[in-house]
């Protein structure tokens, strides 16, 4: 008896010493095989660099789906671990409806609604959510979206996509907030490039995480070697649509501009068509522009052939009228194979998780084989193409019979052709070698440290369209309703191309969700919920009733 009551103590004191020591080191062990609950490196840094008091607020509380939950869920796990790493960061959560916050107020700090039809008990109803969470920190504030938009995808893949970009999401907001200085971003405006109101929808997301200006020449009248110590406080240009060639001055500006570290961003185009004159004169002449540029971009590693490429698998669509009937105008929607659309097949963190790209009178992009360059292409056509060679007309004849039975399907033969293609690596400058280097002073012939620079064959994929005066959002075709992710991948572009600690890998992560087989949840919902109210009932009966027999044959001797 003494030594089952000094065991009992042993036992006793072992229990109290590892209650005691759990209380003390507060540390988790993340056995899931994806490691979803342990934070990157890069985060991590991030965080520990949070000095004062970080406050979030999470706008998921409240009665909404299953699925909600799960992302709320998820959400305050990745918050606890975000706390655990440093104690500066509190974060709560927020029922906009119990609490009364007008839907104008959450629209302010960026919060759009989201509607759901859900059904419980038989009836059905429609809840309002606002799947955002705020970040305050040294007076400022950022909206982080907590959903992904992005169209034909199942709310199963929607949700999985929404929880593996929630450590970016938090830590791309973090890292802005908590920087000294913002990164700048300029545009050059001398070359007849998109207008303030053209990309009204684009500047007004670069502005919200950055420092932005337009890139005004000294003279008011062209850049010059001069402008370059100006370019310089920048640390990406945007280079939108020019229309007007490049003098050789102003092209070993922005050349020694990139050979000094600046990071680029052309969205130009090779050919004339604007799709605004086709719709009023229903007939265009497409012709190439001579912007000057083919020596400079070739020195980097690409070729822009002046053609047009058409698509035949995977065209945009538009509306378009397409007959008459007692003098009413029969409108529809038809596919426009001179709009193809830009289909993300990898997963690189500027492409990854957003909407098809419209493409406008694109044209193919030739990779030139450049040492120490490694280029990525981001957005190519379907393998069903026709390049047409410019100078060439383009009728909206041709969308009124444009559909897979009445065309000839041999014509688009030409396989897949490039429309935006990133590079990254050592850049050659074009002037190396030529006489314009001696005459500028400090020359620079190659970037001394790795640059980045994305080219996009098509200047209007930065152009919002403009209704009565009105901008409308970027990627947002009005005629159709349709919503192309045109915004999302230009900004995605920028963060990439000056994200200088890899914080953009974090968008590459990948989550997997082991979820119920919701058919089967509903077939067997009463067969589950039996189950799991005999079944504990019926173990400890088990267990009771082989208990009482050890015990009677015990005690019976």
């Amino acid at each position: 008896m003494t030594i089952i009551k000094k065991n009992i103590g042993i036992l006793i004191f072992l229990l109290f010493t590892i209650i005691l020591i759990s209380g003390i080191i507060n540390r988790r062990i993340d056995l899931t095989s994806d490691k979803r609950y342990t934070l990157t490196e890069t985060t991590k840094k991030l965080v520990k660099g949070i000095n004062q008091p970080m406050e979030i607020e999470v706008y998921l509380e409240g009665d909404f789906p299953a699925d909600f939950k799960q992302l709320q869920y998820e959400t305050l796990n990745l918050l606890e671990e975000l706390k655990r790493v440093n104690s500066n960061i509190t974060y709560k959560l927020v029922d906009p409806i119990k609490d009364k916050i007008s839907q104008d107020t959450l629209q302010a700090m960026g919060m759009q609604p989201s509607a759901l039809r859900v059904e419980k008990d038989g009836v059905s109803k429609q809840i309002i959510l606002f799947p955002y969470a705020t970040i305050k920190y040294k007076g400022y504030g950022h909206t982080v979206p907590l959903i992904v938009e992005q169209g034909g995808i199942s709310a199963d893949e929607q949700m999985t996509k929404s929880i593996e970009g929630l450590e970016y999401g938090f830590s791309d907001a973090i890292d802005k907030l908590s920087r000294e200085h913002l990164k700048s971003v300029g545009i050059l405006v001398n070359q007849k490039e998109l207008n303030k109101l053209e990309m009204y929808s684009l500047f007004n997301r670069i502005i919200q995480n950055y420092n932005f200006g337009p890139i005004l020449p000294k003279d008011s009248q062209s850049l010059k070697i001069q402008d370059l110590s100006n370019m310089k406080r920048f640390d990406a240009i945007i280079i939108a649509k020019p229309r007007k060639a490049f003098t050789e001055e102003e092209k070993i500006t922005v050349d020694q501009y990139i050979m000094n570290g600046g990071k680029t961003l052309w969205a130009i185009d090779a050919v004339n068509a604007e799709m605004d004159t086709l719709l009023k004169s229903n007939k265009i002449l497409a012709y190439p522009y001579d912007l000057n540029l083919t020596d400079l971009l070739f020195s980097y590693g690409i070729r822009i052939n002046p053609s047009v490429i058409k698509d035949v698998q995977n065209p945009a669509y538009i509306n378009l009228q397409v007959g008459e009937v007692q003098g009413n105008a029969q409108n529809a929607r038809v596919p426009w194979v001179y709009f193809p659309l830009g289909i993300s097949m990898n997963n690189h963190p500027i492409t990854k998780n957003i909407n098809p790209i419209k493409f406008e009178f694109p044209s193919p992009i030739e990779i030139l084989d450049v040492d120490g360059i490694k280029k990525t292409i981001l957005y190519q056509t379907s393998p069903y193409t026709n390049v047409q060679g410019v100078p060439s007309y383009i009728s909206l004849e041709e969308a009124k019979i444009s559909n897979k039975d009445s065309m000839n399907l041999k014509n688009y033969n030409n396989g897949s052709k490039i429309m935006a293609v990133l590079m990254e690596g050592k850049f050659n400058s074009a002037y190396s070698g030529r006489i314009e280097a001696t005459e500028i002073k400090g020359f620079i012939p190659q970037n001394p440290k790795p640059n980045k620079m994305l080219v996009i064959s098509d200047g209007d994929v930065a152009r919002n369209q403009v209704i009565k005066g009105q901008p409308i959002p970027l990627g947002l075709d009005y005629s159709t309703g349709v919503t192309y992710g045109n915004e999302e991948f230009l900004i995605n572009a920028l963060d990439y191309l000056m994200d200088d600690n890899g914080l953009m890998e974090l968008r590459n992560r990948t989550v997997q969700m082991r979820l119920l087989d919701k058919q089967t949840i509903v077939m067997d919902k009463s067969y589950w919920q039996w189950f799991n109210m005999l079944m504990p009932l019926g173990f400890f009966s088990i267990f009771g009733a082989i208990l009482i027999i050890w015990r009677r044959k015990k005690f019976s001797k």
